[in-house]
């Protein structure tokens, strides 16, 4: 095949280049992405055949940043990529889940989709290209796939919104968001923002889908140019259309029955559904159960639930007896623990997450050293979530992707309420003890509540929570339901996301399985999550009103002070000797770091006395030197005409001769002054030309009674007065004959023969 390339013009004249037929030809497909001088390489392999006893979609996406497309190494001592960063696994799971429920429910076949980025020049973000690359590669390929579909990421800049903005103007947005959709459907939204609107919300997708139309368009004259519009042949299902349809008969009202019951006992409904598929399998002749069994399950599955969503639809009852609007009952209790710096249970229903949060310094902050991002983070947030939450037999191994993907939600939800210019490192870890619903959701409110027991005083409190939907496109019929069960997360048709404040949202999740979801029962989604927000937030509020007025006792304290750029090497050292020995001597954890403002100094300890020694310290080192104020100094040299005297860390001044007493002191050796003598001195003079320092100790001492400047003498053969000897000891000069004066030179220059 010869290579073909399209090209997509964004509305500010940057253009995407889609090329197929060049790199990679052994793969199902494979297309070239390049977007200045950023490019990645999408490839996709589906096996042939469906493994045996299959019944899902087996896909897997990997993306990977290589560190030579920035002109890097990888650190550590291999000095090769590793497994996948924290950022990489974000980046795949948001192409996973736009892809993943558009292959054909039937198609059960091994599919890997591989995204590689060869080239960067960090100016374009290229975790916004990586679904349109891995949509072309599919469209190019034979596999069956109903797309296609892009992702974008829009941004509000300034109040207009941009698509897929570089890394530079994204610094300055107040909303971001990334969001796939086919053609004719949006499928996945995730983002955060600060406090915006449910209908800025709302317009922010509608500029990204109207972005997407224009990729899809591309893929979809790409696929016809490439004549790939032919997908293979398969057959991964054999299906019993009786069995179905007995099944469907025999099993759909006792369903319907247990669905209406609306039992709030999970363990209940779900043994009661399981009973009701084993009575069929056990009323089928034996020599068929086995055979039969694998099929009668799938096919229960279905009219069970068809069940749930008729009951919802129909009778307006939820699984567990709520209406659409409830919200299950919310236990809190916080400063649980006594050991962490703050804690909270939050327990909403089935779902318990045991959130702690955790103060430090500098030194713990956390070191991001990737391909295109490099720098520090203070605020941390990690998700657990252990078998036995869900009654599972089977040992943790672990953080997976979804601990990755949920912790990363509830890390954007908190994060920009975290105070600015806060002086600790802050992390949050919420263990989910117990899950039936969003627990990542539970996460953003308990987190709320360990950050405020642990006094960190966050601008406004967050809660979250999450909006499910049911939806008949025959009888145009739908349902709303907030806080939804694990249960009606799997049997439903939207699984959305919500976290904000009273003011606005934070961040949101959304993940859509149905086709034509209008924007008005979007907007209706959304009012009616933040009803359930606010009323999470008044219990919230209840529990704590506002942040503890001061640090638990064993909450390290910490002082901040910035000090001039030209004294940071003078408080580290030669090879941090000084700081270290400040560390040393005081008990205090001292870490400095260069900043616009200067040098921003960073001291905690356990106690008072500790910072208050290691600034003691620091002050004295960086302290500048003040006129008429009094130092304690050392002798570090004895020279004729006086003495130099270090007053201040690294500051020498000058003692003349002339202002150790007020007496005549002929010479130093008189004056019974010695090198590492400890002096008081008084400084009465910097020079503002040389910042050269005068020091005195005469002025310290009470001056004589009747004690007289002497007169200084008119200079021989001139009107201005003699700049003779004085009080100040003999002239240095007073060995070498008469003063060189206009007297003894001779006639001037110009007069001489």
């Amino acid at each position: 095949m010869n290579p073909v390339k399209k090209t997509i013009t964004l509305a500010d004249g940057r253009t995407i280049t889609l090329e197929t037929g060049k790199l990679a030809k052994q793969a199902d497909g494979a297309v070239e992405l390049r977007m200045g001088n950023t490019m990645l390489l999408a490839t996709v392999v589906s096996a042939k055949e469906a493994g045996e006893g299959v019944d899902f979609m087996p896909l897997q996406v990997e993306y990977k940043e290589k560190f030579s497309s920035a002109g890097r190494f990888p650190g550590g001592f291999l000095k090769r990529e590793g497994r996948a960063s924290d950022y990489e696994i974000l980046t795949a799971r948001l192409v996973d889940r736009v892809l993943r429920p558009l292959f054909p429910e039937n198609y059960h076949a091994d599919t890997f989709v591989n995204i590689t980025m060869y080239s960067s020049d960090g100016v374009d973000m290229p975790d916004a290209l990586a679904g349109l690359a891995a949509s072309a590669a599919l469209a190019v390929s034979d596999i069956p796939f109903n797309g296609p579909i892009s992702e974008v990421r829009v941004a509000r800049i300034n109040g207009e919104f941009v698509i897929n903005p570089t890394f530079e103007q994204l610094e300055s947005a107040d909303m971001e968001l990334m969001v796939g959709a086919t053609y004719d459907n949006i499928m996945m939204v995730e983002g955060e923002m600060d406090e915006v609107s449910e209908t800025d919300l709302l317009n922010a997708l509608k500029a990204a889908h109207a972005a997407i139309k224009e990729h899809c368009k591309i893929q979809m004259e790409l696929a016809e140019e490439v004549g790939s519009t032919v997908k293979r042949e398969y057959c991964h299902e054999v299906n019993d259309e009786e069995l179905r349809k007995d099944v469907h008969e025999k099993c759909y009202d006792k369903a319907y029955a247990i669905a209406k019951a609306g039992s709030a006992d999970k363990h209940w409904r779900q043994d009661s559904f399981d009973a009701i598929c084993q009575e069929y399998i056990d009323s089928l002749p034996e020599e068929e159960q086995e055979e039969k069994a694998p099929l009668v399950k799938r096919y229960y599955h279905d009219v069970e639930k068809e069940a749930v969503r008729r009951c919802i639809l129909d009778e307006g009852i939820r699984l567990d007896g709520r209406k659409t609007t409830d919200i299950r009952p919310i236990w809190i209790e916080t400063d649980y623990l006594p050991g962490p710096h703050g804690s909270a249970i939050f327990t909403r229903g089935e779902t318990q997450s045991l959130s702690t949060v955790t103060l430090g310094t500098k030194l713990d902050e956390k070191i991001l050293d990737e391909v295109l991002m490099q720098g520090r983070e203070r605020f941390l947030l990690h998700y657990n979530f252990p078998p036995f939450s869900t009654g599972e037999a089977k040992a943790s191994r672990g953080v997976g992707r979804r601990e990755i993907g949920h912790g990363n939600l509830a890390h954007r939800a908190l994060k920009r309420m975290f105070p600015e210019n806060f002086p600790y490192v802050c992390r949050v870890v919420s263990d989910i003890l117990e899950s039936n619903g969003s627990s990542s959701m539970a996460t953003v409110c308990a987190g709320t509540l360990a950050l405020l027991d642990a006094g960190v005083k966050m601008k406004r409190p967050v809660s979250g929570i999450a909006m499910g939907l049911i939806t008949d496109t025959e009888s145009d019929k739908y349902a709303i339901l907030s806080d939804i069960l694990g249960d009606e997360d799997h049997l439903g048709d939207m699984d959305f996301k919500v976290t904000g404040t009273r003011k606005g949202i934070t961040a949101t999740q959304m993940d859509i399985k149905c086709d034509g979801l209008s924007y008005e029962i979007l907007e209706r989604a959304l009012n009616q999550a933040r009803d359930g927000r606010f009323h999470i937030l008044d219990l919230i509020e209840q529990a704590m009103p506002a942040p503890r007025e001061d640090y638990k006792p064993h909450v390290p304290r910490i002082v901040t002070m910035t000090i001039p750029k030209e004294l940071i090497g003078a408080v580290i050292g030669p090879g941090g000797k000084i700081i270290q020995g400040i560390q040393e001597q005081s008990g205090a954890t001292v870490s400095i770091d260069e900043i616009d403002e200067g040098g921003y100094i960073e001291v905690a300890a356990a106690n008072k006395a500790s910072i208050d020694k290691a600034l003691e310290m620091i002050n004295a080192i960086v302290e500048l030197p003040e006129e008429g104020k009094v130092y304690t100094g050392t002798v570090r040299s004895i020279l004729e005409f006086g003495a130099f005297v270090e007053f201040m860390p690294n500051r020498d001044g000058l003692l003349h001769i002339s202002e150790i007493s007020w007496d005549r002191i002929p010479d130093m050796e008189s004056s019974g002054i010695k090198e590492g003598d400890t002096v008081e001195v008084k400084l009465i003079e910097i020079d503002k030309k040389s910042g050269k320092y005068r020091l005195s100790m005469r002025a310290l001492q009470p001056k004589p009674e009747g004690y007289v400047e002497r007169e200084r003498q008119p200079r021989e053969g001139g009107d201005r007065p003699r700049r003779d000897n004085g009080n100040r000891g003999p002239r240095r000069d007073g060995d070498r004959g008469p003063r060189r004066d206009n007297g003894n030179r001779g006639p001037r220059r110009e007069n001489r023969e």
